[in-house]
């Protein structure tokens, strides 16, 4: 595919995409997730658990506290990049100067990372890598709305949401079988780099002229952080609805290494952290595609999030109830195939609901803050429930509600079939 003529870039896409377009810009995705699930599945807590003896904090806490300062990082770093991307005049493009320099920034700053001697190094170099590929994930999503018909986002959609699970996987395997915490590192560093490669080296990017950039204001782009319920009802619901199940997700993520060891007393909690990554991937890839490309033929979006959403609470609540190793795997696929529906329907409704073409890397990255900004609430809500209030069984009925919550509440979308 090459690029065509600037005015195009601001124009609703009409032609379909291609598999190998699709493919390339899904492996990109799948790496960056590479980048970061490797260290916070296993890396980050491996360290923490090093790092802890001595500092004060116990490892929940430490933890807590590192990946807190990075998902803070991400909150700004990604409608920041978004928003660059959107005003980039670059002969390459708008989107893939970005994803090259924030993969070859994210690849430097694990290195770092794997050099870390105590919580304050640990700290910096987490936020590194989430500040370099949060400008590379910002520029891949934003490519489907520039360059993907909306009848074919939800399997656009599907597809990412596939190599994003592989990304977890992925990461979370190379971590496990490195060798050691700074194996690991450069493991997920390189696959990164060698990821994005197929799509920024094949593919062109559409061109924005100088004429169409918008003016940048400090004081507009952080204007836009507020989504004005008056103005963009549908968009402020939607990204509600996301940040609520991706919370409820990511308190369930949070501490499953520490799960495993403290409360299953799993003999090999980091083998059988890769083990249920590996069956919630299953699941989840059995229904991703699927579920974006059945919503792209029906023409619906919200009874698919909705009823996954309600199928993710359900596991979770399971998580609390059934505290044994085969209640584990069960809740993992059961969270996979809810996931898996939800992870590619709900961008595809997320693009459904953008106000302007000229701000979609902005705009975008706004809505990606709402993957984000679980990640600091989950450290927050999680470390003093199971650390005072009850544990890990209060930790996942919490948990539950909170996505059940998340999928009622898509019914307020009225702009979205």
């Amino acid at each position: 595919m090459t690029a065509t003529r600037p005015a195009e870039a601001l124009a609703e896409p009409v032609e379909r995409v291609g598999h190998g377009w699709t493919s390339a810009l899904s492996l990109a995705n799948g790496a960056i997730w590479v980048g970061w699930y490797g260290p916070l599945q296993i890396l980050l807590a491996s360290q923490a658990k090093d790092f802890a003896p001595g500092s004060g904090m116990s490892k929940e806490t430490m933890l807590a506290w590192v990946t807190g300062a990075g998902a803070l990082v991400s909150l700004v770093a990604n409608p920041l990049f978004g928003a660059l991307s959107d005003r980039t005049t670059s002969r390459r493009g708008r989107r893939t100067p970005w994803i090259v320099a924030g993969t070859a920034g994210g690849a430097l700053s694990l290195l770092l990372l794997a050099g870390a001697g105590g919580v304050w190094t640990m700290a910096a170099g987490w936020c590194l890598v989430q500040l370099t590929l949060n400008a590379a994930f910002a520029a891949v999503t934003a490519a489907v709305p520039d360059r993907v018909p909306r009848l074919q986002r939800g399997s656009v959609g599907g597809w990412l949401g596939a190599a994003q699970i592989l990304g977890v996987v992925g990461g979370t395997g190379l971590a496990t079988v490195a060798g050691g915490v700074e194996a690991g590192y450069a493991a997920c560093a390189v696959f990164t780099v060698v990821g994005v490669l197929p799509y920024v080296l094949r593919y062109e990017d559409l061109r924005l002229a100088a004429a169409d950039r918008p003016e940048w204001s400090w004081r507009s782009f952080a204007a836009g952080f507020w989504l004005s319920p008056r103005r963009y009802p549908d968009l402020g619901w939607a990204w509600l609805t996301r940040f609520l199940i991706n919370l409820s997700n990511a308190l369930v993520l949070l501490y499953l290494l520490y799960y495993l060891r403290d409360r299953l007393h799993y003999g090999n909690p980091d083998q059988g952290v890769l083990i249920l990554t590996a069956v919630n991937g299953v699941t989840l890839l059995a229904t991703v595609v699927v579920g974006g490309v059945w919503s792209d033929r029906v023409g619906r979006r919200k009874p698919f999030v909705i009823w996954s959403g309600v199928l993710m609470a359900v596991a979770t609540a399971a998580l609390a109830g059934w505290q044994t190793w085969p209640g584990a795997i069960v809740a993992a696929a059961v969270l996979g195939v809810g996931f898996g529906v939800f992870t590619s329907v709900d961008f595809a409704l997320m693009t459904d609901v953008l106000p302007k073409a000229l701000d979609r890397g902005k705009d975008l990255g706004v809505i990606n803050v709402a993957n984000a900004l679980p990640q600091v609430a989950a450290p927050a809500l999680a470390a003093p429930i199971v650390t005072y209030l009850g544990g890990y069984r209060v930790l996942y009925l919490v948990s539950a509600v909170i996505g059940l919550a998340g999928a009622v509440l898509v019914g307020r979308i009225r702009g979205v079939d």
